[in-house]
Formats: structure tokens, C-alpha cells, sequence
């Protein structure tokens, strides 16, 4: 199989970028993105020329640090699914792959397609932690909850936090991101009482690093945990009830 690569080159996050062209011959219609990209770094390192650099690890589906644009898109042309998990079988022979990294203002690049997606920690670390007791562990049935909630919650839980959202945003939004952490927490009962102040931390800092929703559902399209949009909506529900409770709850 044979495709034609312009893949992003960037030395540093002040440094200027460029695509650069690389013919590959060879390539296998079951190797994923990612391992088309270690294909190309094996000849590169065999020739003693540098190496693309991109993030990976656990290469599952479940990390979320494998994110990259591929022809424009987020992770690449498979509906919610994550690089590492995007096939070439989905490209014919003689294709053109445009591969870059995750674009938005809250992303800098850091070198060729590794962004800094800190940006996204700094809204976790607002809010994304509940007060528990210490001491002794309580019992599992302790604490009851709703089949129903607890299946909801556990659905939103599943943001793996990859920021593919945010870059196929067109304003540069983290809503789906935000929500969806914002309905896992809620539903559960730990941490209820400091419902209100996390809604508020939260939003203060989604609001300080990231863009107002689109409403065009583009980030729910390429989510690969398949959150879905209505997670959007969290945003401005926990926001009006933080602002009618108080100050502390």
C-alpha cells in the first residue's frame, strides 16, 4: 500500500513549523496511525535522520495522550475512535495523510505533533476531587446509589481526557470535556457538599483557557469515549444551580 505523508515538523514552541513530505511504499492496511508513524521513524533512525515526535502510550483506547490531527481531523476519519485504534484499511492506495498536531489556542505546540494539553488538568484540578472521612473503609452498600445514576455516571466517567473536543471545535471549547466531569462527580454521593464550589472553580477556569461552546456537536462526534453532547449542558446547569444555592454549596 502506498500513501503520501505530509507530516508536521516543529523544533519547539517558538520555532517555526512545516509540513514535510514523506513517500512510504510499504505500508500495511492493518497497521494503525500511530504505527505508520513508527514505520517512518524506523526508516528515519536507520538513515540517522531525526524522528517524528508524538505521544502515545498505552495504545488501547483508553490514555487519551495519542491525540493528533489526521487530514484535519481529530484522531482520523473513523467516527469516535481514538488514533491509535484508526486503521489504514479506511485509506485507499495512493492516499494523501495530512498529520499534525491537536490545533487550538490552548494547546502550544511543544515539538512536531506533542502538544501541551495541561490546560485541560488545570480544570480537574479545580474541582475533579471529592472530601471523603478517613478512616476506616465503609462497607460497599453504604452508600446507595441509583442503578440509573450510577450507569450515567459511569458513562461520563469514560472521558479519557484526550482533547480531541477541543480541537475540532471551531471556537476552541471544552464544554464536552468539562460536562462530562462535571455529571460524573455530581452523581456521585461523595462529594455532594461541595457540589456548588466545584461547579464554580471549575467553569471559572474552563472559561480562563478555553472558548464558548459552538453548539455544532463537533466534539461528541469525534469523542472516542462516545460522550454524549447532552454533557454539554452540565456546563451551564451546574453554573445556574451554583448560582442559586450560594456561595458553599
Amino acid at each position: 500500500m502506498k500513501l503520501h505523508l505530509e507530516i508536521w515538523r516543529q523544533a519547539g514552541p517558538s520555532a517555526e513549523g512545516h509540513f514535510e513530505s514523506v513517500d512510504v511504499d510499504d505500508a500495511v492496511e492493518q497497521m494503525s496511525i500511530l504505527e505508520l508513524l513508527d514505520h517512518v521513524n524506523n526508516s528515519y533512525v536507520e538513515a540517522g535522520k531525526e524522528p517524528f515526535a508524538f505521544a502515545s502510550d498505552c495504545r488501547e483506547g483508553i490514555c487519551g495522550t495519542c491525540g493528533l490531527l489526521v487530514n484535519g481531523r481529530p484522531h482520523g476519519p473513523d467516527k469516535n475512535k481514538p488514533a491509535c485504534q484508526q486503521r489504514l484499511f479506511s485509506f485507499s492506495d495512493g492516499d494523501t495523510l495530512k498529520l499534525e498536531p491537536l490545533r487550538s489556542a490552548a494547546y502550544p505546540v511543544i515539538k512536531d505533533m506533542v502538544v501541551d494539553r495541561s490546560a485541560l488538568d488545570r480544570v480537574m484540578e479545580k474541582g475533579g476531587f471529592v472530601s471523603v472521612m478517613a478512616g476506616t473503609a465503609p462497607d460497599a452498600d453504604s452508600l446507595a446509589v441509583n442503578h440509573s445514576d450510577a450507569e450515567k455516571a459511569l458513562d461520563h466517567a469514560a472521558c479519557i481526557g484526550c482533547g480531541a473536543c477541543v480541537a475540532a471545535c471551531p471556537n476552541g471549547a471544552a464544554h464536552l470535556f468539562t460536562g462530562a466531569k462535571l455529571v460524573h462527580l455530581t452523581l456521585s454521593p461523595m462529594g455532594r457538599q461541595e457540589r456548588g464550589r466545584r461547579a464554580r472553580k471549575m467553569i471559572d477556569e474552563l472559561e480562563t483557557n478555553f472558548g464558548h461552546c459552538s453548539l455544532f456537536g463537533e466534539c461528541a462526534d469525534v469523542c472516542p469515549a462516545g460522550i454524549p453532547l447532552t454533557a454539554v449542558s452540565a456546563v451551564t446547569k451546574e453554573r445556574a444551580r451554583a448560582s442559586f444555592r450560594g456561595k458553599d454549596n
